[in-house]
């Protein structure tokens, strides 16, 4: 079955493709960001830690479940069923999960749109076109829709490929790049002044935070978004991984690679806003507080980069060509969640099941911008505060309690014979039974009152 449906044909593909979904706009601007608003490196350091005892075994629960079933998340989790009510609320998790990768698929569409337009304001900006350069980030509402539909039509290209050919060969591509523009540009923000203020709030911590419920609420939701757990993306995967694939230790590559980047991000984010308050830039609300990170990232780091010159128009393309490869990568394992379920559970032909799906969720972006004050912050709510936490917490319960154990053993010896004797297999099936279930319903119980 998994050849016929493709499966990654290297573990570089599989980790690029993975921390490719896990790394998106959220660990560029929104972990720096809450480590800013949280105790610097107090904040860091929980979240490392969260991020191997919630992050880590959440993600082996899909990618066990994925590569046991080589199937979407509806016929996997009916799969590992044990009777006909877990079999219908299995197929229901599976169905809710792929309309909601569709629905944060289509207000991410829209930022990634936002980002490819800033990234071509400061290319025209650099070839004397100030006119375009304007026009571009001006978040016109016809510009919204066009660089939307373009960024759609990007996934949907990639996707339209399959597995080797598509997503693959371009997350193999764009994942290498990312680096590569992340490190640089970190090397040149700390050259800047300022920015050694930056580092002291990241890297010098206030212990005093680090057991502070909001801080450890914050780090845990963190950990868990970094990831992109919930809505069945690592379940497709995990299902186009070979038999022979050691699991826990691709799944501890995949969650180093996204912790690295989220960390690394904080050594860009955080010390450019100070260099922005150097540069007479505020980087503080009237409260005293941060500002929130879409206007750091469309107002603030604009505003430093104008102070800059031209390096500073160099800078700004680097960065916002940086953030639109981040989006990229998560867009194409956000489409090939509900791609995956028509192909198996329909019959439909990949390119016919990319281009309908991809049409419903430009309609429903372009819904949304025609109604943007009332629906942008509801779908964002509805899909990442309360259903992706949801979905989660169900992920979980079917991998520790409803999946027999010796099936789990089973499935994961296919990879290592002996992982039965490892640290992973005495701890990961109680912690993915008990304490998993717990930290994430914490989460979702602290979005919902705060």
């Amino acid at each position: 079955m998994a050849s016929s449906r493709g499966e990654f044909s290297s573990r570089f593909g599989f980790i690029m493709a993975a921390a490719g979904s896990a790394v998106g706009l959220g660990n560029i601007w929104g972990f720096p960001t809450q480590a800013a608003s949280n105790g610097g490196a107090a904040f860091l350091l929980v979240y490392l830690v969260l991020a191997f005892t919630l992050a880590y075994p959440a993600l082996m629960a899909e990618l066990v479940i994925g590569r046991h079933a080589h199937a979407n998340a509806v016929r996997a989790l009916r799969l590992i069923s044990t009777g006909p009510k877990s079999r219908f609320v299995g197929g229901a998790t599976g169905i809710i999960g792929f309309i909601v990768a569709s629905l944060i698929l289509s207000f991410y569409a829209i930022v990634a749109g936002w980002m490819i337009a800033f990234c071509l304001s400061s290319a025209t900006a650099l070839l004397g076109f100030d006119d375009a350069s304007t026009w571009l980030s001006s978040f016109s509402l016809e510009g919204n829709l066009f660089f939307m539909l373009a960024f759609l039509a990007l996934t949907v290209g990639i996707i339209s490929r399959g597995v080797q050919d598509g997503i693959e060969r371009w997350s193999s591509r764009l994942m290498p790049v990312l680096l590569v523009t992340l490190v640089l540009l970190v090397l040149y923000v700390l050259s800047l002044e300022g920015a050694s203020e930056g580092l002291k709030v990241y890297l010098l911590p206030d212990f005093s935070r680090a057991l502070e419920p909001s801080l450890i609420i914050s780090a845990l939701g963190s950990a868990f978004f970094s990831l992109s757990l919930g809505v069945g993306t690592m379940l497709i995967y995990g299902s186009y991984i070979s038999d022979k694939e050691n699991l826990p230790v691709l799944g501890g590559m995949v969650t180093l690679v996204d912790i690295l980047i989220a960390v690394v991000s904080g050594f860009l984010i955080i010390p450019a806003m100070y260099v922005a308050l150097h540069n007479g830039v505020e980087i503080f609300d009237s409260t005293g507080a941060l500002i929130s990170e879409d206007t750091l990232i469309f107002t603030v780091l604009p505003g430093l980069f104008s102070t800059m010159g031209m390096a500073g128009t160099i800078v700004s393309f680097s960065f916002f060509f940086l953030m639109s490869i981040a989006a990229l990568t998560s867009s194409i394992s956000m489409l090939e969640v509900p791609v995956a379920y028509t192909i198996e559970e329909h019959g439909v032909e990949r390119k016919t099941s990319v281009m309908a799906i991809g049409l419903m969720i430009a309609l429903a972006s372009t819904v949304i911008l025609f109604n943007f004050d009332t629906l942008f912050g509801l779908v964002v709510a509805i899909s990442t505060r309360y259903a992706q936490p949801l979905l989660g917490f169900i992920f979980c319960v079917y991998a520790g309690w409803i999946w027999h154990r010796n099936r789990v053993l089973k499935e994961l010896r296919k990879g290592s014979e002996d992982v039965e004797n490892t640290l992973f297999w005495k701890i990961w099936p109680w912690y993915v039974r008990l304490v998993c279930p717990m930290i994430i319903m914490g989460i979702f119980i602290q979005s919902i009152f705060g």
